[in-house]
């Protein structure tokens, strides 16, 4: 899962505040000034809206897989933590920090909210705070990352200010698990494997990337975005089988790397003139200072994509739609772009359609003829509910507080109990509020 925000939060052209895609990157989740939307990223040609709010200045949006759960903070209250059911159009439960709430990550168990110095762990089955990490070093942008794996529940923060050191804390039994020099500037970038067993990481500079594994902390590849200049990377992005990574930047260029162990014995099965330059530089590298051996060392990007835009921040992610490997790049510019990827040759990746991600239902055919001819949005889900925008009945159960400064607000009845064992995949599930019987 990964998101990116307009620069200070004012929102990009046309008010777009922030874009995050789900967990398994079947959704895509976008803040604007004027509400917010979740779309269906299952098809190509086709975006669908599944949901819009009109809750105006959304900073953060967050939602669980396919289900009806989304997490929600506005600007006009960066504090708190509102957790809806947005099919039913009801508000489960919602909690307030001591500080702004910066990033929230969510799987199957856990829901993580992270504050500039401290970061709140909560069970999401009945939205029970667990561990409060405070004094945790400053993280002015919230950086974090927590692993979908439920049975991991790996969460990865910086610890440090001043240099790339990473924390990975087990959410699940609440201990750390180890912590991984990655790189000698701060951090800028963090994201997990599906799997939990692969951290990536990219530091101010912007110019190496690094994947290490899990729970080991035994650095795996090295990859050089570029040499002739730093940039701010603002995401990170595994397939879904571990076996590329994509990285976007503040530069007109996303870069998708390969993970894969070089053969000695491949290369002397076939002495191709660039094995042998290969094998020149591998010899040689050991008689130059480490620095330099390094750098000879770091693979170079497997793909690439040249975007249309410049300077705009953008989050991306790698995906399978309709059977076939993309790249999804959401842009602050406020469109969707998809690309084609060859998993064979790499190469240069072809664009393929371009979805404008908010404006009226009029501007939106519009583009769509102007542009890249896509489908109407479908309106299943949409203007269906609306998020309430009164204070719940008095007849609901009335919260606790919490260690930390967090205070939790209150629950709505409707949502205290599990009728049926709870389905995280089904859309039509959610992870209830239960409150134990005194």
């Amino acid at each position: 899962m990964e998101t990116v925000e307009a620069a200070e939060g004012s929102g990009g052209p046309g008010g777009l505040i922030c874009a995050s895609f789900n967990q398994d990157t079947t959704s895509l989740a976008v803040g604007t000034k004027n509400g917010y939307r979740l779309f269906s990223v299952t098809s190509v040609d086709r975006l669908d809206r599944v949901h819009e709010s009109k809750n105006p200045d959304v900073y953060i949006v967050e939602r669980l897989f396919s289900s009806s759960l989304v997490v929600v903070v506005s600007l006009s209250m960066p504090r708190r933590m509102n957790v809806y059911h947005f099919k039913k159009g009801t508000e489960i439960c919602n909690y307030s920090y001591s500080n702004n709430i910066l990033a929230v990550r969510l799987n199957r168990q856990r829901l993580i909210v992270c504050l500039e110095e401290s970061i709140y762990i909560h069970n999401i089955k009945d939205m029970k705070l667990l561990k409060t990490l405070l004094n945790t070093p400053i993280n002015p942008t919230g950086l974090c990352a927590l692993s979908i794996n439920h049975s991991h529940s790996y969460l990865a923060y910086p610890g440090s200010s001043a240099i790339g050191e990473i924390i990975v804390y087990d959410a699940n039994n609440l201990s750390t698990v180890t912590k991984i020099l990655a790189h000698d500037s701060p951090l800028a970038a963090i994201t997990f494997s599906s799997s939990g067993t692969k951290l990536s990481s990219a530091s101010e500079r912007g110019t190496v990337i690094r994947v290490f594994s899990v729970p080991e902390g035994l650095k795996l590849f090295e990859f050089r975005r570029g040499m002739k200049r730093y940039v701010s990377i603002s995401s990170l992005s595994f397939s879904t089988d571990a076996q590329f990574l994509c990285a976007s930047s503040n530069t007109e260029t996303v870069h998708i790397f390969k993970l894969e162990q070089h053969s000695h014995s491949r290369d002397e099965e076939s002495p191709t003139w660039s094995a042998y330059v290969g094998k020149v530089f591998s010899a040689a590298s050991n008689y130059l200072p480490a620095q330099v051996s390094d750098m000879m060392n770091q693979d170079r990007a497997f793909a690439t994509v040249r975007l249309n835009v410049f300077g705009q921040k953008n989050v991306c992610a790698l995906s399978t739609i309709q059977k076939l490997p993309r790249l999804l790049v959401a842009s602050a510019d406020g469109h969707l772009y998809i690309y084609n990827v060859d998993p064979q040759d790499g190469g240069e990746c072809v664009l393929v359609k371009k979805h404008r991600l908010f404006g009226s239902d009029e501007e939106e055919e519009e583009a769509s003829e102007s542009e890249v001819t896509a489908a109407p949005v479908s309106q299943s889900y949409a203007a269906t509910v609306a998020m309430p925008t009164t204070v719940p009945s008095s007849s609901a159960v009335t919260g606790y507080s919490e260690d930390g400064g967090v205070k939790k607000g209150e629950v709505i009845p409707e949502h205290e109990f599990a009728a049926s064992p709870v389905c995280l995949d089904d859309e039509n599930e959610f992870p209830p509020v239960s409150i134990p019987n005194n």
